[in-house]
């Protein structure tokens, strides 16, 4: 069966295992700006087809001289963490009033993240902002079992494994997030930013630091939000996942199908911010949170991060 969809409805394009585009196809993509994205069975991200750079070499010097320095790097970096940690906080408060049998498990955890926040301003140095996030993440995902609904025979979540996935949510959560991480990267490079010029992740050769920056504000309040709405709807169950050789866990064709159509719909829900008063949708809110960027590289602080909350009730 072949579909036939006019070009100028599809957004972007991602490929999942061996896959032969046409040379014509990808040429008019990179050609209009539209993302190309090429992933593995297991959604592990590959490559990016992107076209000519876009936006102003001024504006991407500015962001290598933030990235500089100190007092700047640690006002954005601040911001990212701040951004995560309210939104992971907005999960399981949300998770312990939906679930009061998991109250109890996830209060300890809800004050500890009240805390980081409020010790997040004194933080001094880049270690200590990520020492602050990473006790956070790992609190939170040693919780995250108490926001599955379903047996644990079928998703127990246990700790958070990436290469490879050991478990069916662990699988799950891995491919959503190179998902949005591809996104956030097509979004800078479509303001015209760098996106491996980052500020909370160390550089590295070939890794889409700033991209991965943009993402943890997403994490919880839109990726792991999606997710547990799926598992627990049973609109994915455990038989759409296959273990591989390894102890590996990998989603069948049909459950990414299913998965991919919910992450659009999900990009299209109205969403409005707290600190600006607007309303636009998910999608849009990482390229409105990067364009906001050029006028904040010539203060120390950045603006206030990016928390939000949906207009339509998502049911975790």
């Amino acid at each position: 069966m072949v579909l036939r969809v006019p070009l100028h409805h599809i957004g972007s394009l991602c490929f999942f295992g061996i896959v032969h585009p046409s040379i014509p196809l990808l040429l008019k993509y990179a050609e209009t700006g539209r993302p190309v994205a090429f992933f593995d069975m297991y959604g592990r991200f590959r490559a990016r087809l992107t076209g000519k750079t876009s936006g102003n070499v001024l504006l991407r010097r500015d962001q290598w001289h933030a990235a500089q320095n100190e007092q700047r790097t640690l006002g954005i970096a601040r911001s990212f963490v701040a951004g995560k940690l309210q939104n992971a906080r907005q999960v399981l408060l949300r998770g312990a009033r939906d679930y009061p049998n998991a109250a109890a498990r996830l209060s300890p955890v809800i004050r500890q993240h009240e805390a980081c926040i409020e010790s997040l301003p004194a933080a001094a140095t880049l270690d200590e902002i990520r020492g602050l996030q990473g006790e956070c993440a790992q609190e939170y995902f040693g919780a995250f079992d108490a926001l599955i609904r379903v047996p644990p025979s079928e998703f127990a979540f246990e700790t958070r494994s990436r290469r490879p996935p050991r478990n069916r949510m662990n699988a799950l959560l891995s491919f959503v997030y190179s998902m949005a991480t591809s996104d956030c990267a097509s979004a800078l490079e479509g303001v015209g930013l760098d996106p491996q010029c980052g500020f909370l992740h160390a550089f590295r050769a070939g890794r889409p630091a700033l991209a991965l920056d943009l993402v943890e504000e997403f994490r919880s309040i839109w990726l792991d939000r999606l997710c547990l709405s799926l598992v627990n709807r049973r609109e994915l169950t455990a038989g759409d996942f296959v273990e591989a050789e390894g102890g590996s866990w990998r989603m069948t064709d049909d459950a990414r199908k299913k998965l991919l159509g919910a992450y659009q719909n999900k990009k299209r829900e109205e969403v409005s911010t707290e600190c600006w008063r607007l309303r636009f949708r998910s999608a849009s809110c990482r390229i409105y949170r990067r364009g906001c960027w050029p006028a904040t590289y010539g203060a120390t602080s950045p603006p206030t991060s990016l928390t939000f909350r949906h207009n339509k009730r998502y049911e975790t």
